[in-house]
């Protein structure tokens, strides 16, 4: 188990990328386009590789491949082409956004949860945020997933460095 000093450690050094992220949002969007490039080429090997060795029928492993394939074009595509992967995860960022904001607005009518409000508030939030990204679309691609990248990075920080704090007072 790490230390919590190596924890603080960690979170601090995320707080600084992400602070480094705010401070460029253009270099940290496409800093974020080449690692979701990285992450669709690792899933499109591992799942081909993942025939070779799993169970199942010629149907799933045939399924696996093509998913695999498809991954491994997604991640070449942006790799090759940098600004349209911008452009493409932008949008998706903010179809996710907008259907996550309807998807809670809806949950907190059904369920008639307690924390009713700020369940529908968390929608509503979801959704200002995609029509912000839609509205000012291609020109919000430069810098919102630089933005969300920093966000990401600085809330990550902030609780691996209370964490670390929390395991230090915690008598062993």
């Amino acid at each position: 188990m790490n230390s919590p000093i190596v924890t603080v450690v960690i979170g601090g050094l995320a707080v600084v990328g992400g602070i480094f992220a705010l401070l460029n949002p253009l270099a940290a969007t496409f800093t974020a386009e080449r690692i979701a490039a990285w992450f669709f080429m690792i899933v499109g090997v591992l799942q081909i590789v993942s025939v070779f060795g799993g169970d199942g029928g010629m149907g799933t492993r045939i399924l696996n491949v093509l998913i695999g394939i498809v991954s491994l074009i997604i991640g070449f595509s942006l790799f090759t082409n940098p600004l349209a992967g911008v452009l493409s995860l932008t949008l998706m960022v903010a179809f996710l956004f907008l259907a996550g904001g309807v998807s809670k607005i809806v949950l907190a009518f059904i369920a008639g949860i307690s924390k009713f409000w700020l369940v529908a508030l968390s929608g509503a939030i979801s959704i200002v945020l995609a029509g912000m990204i839609f509205s000012n679309f291609p020109a919000s691609a430069a810098s919102i997933l630089g933005v969300l990248l920093a966000i990401e990075l600085i809330s990550s920080g902030v609780s691996l460095i209370s964490f670390g704090v929390a395991k230090r007072e915690v008598p062993a």
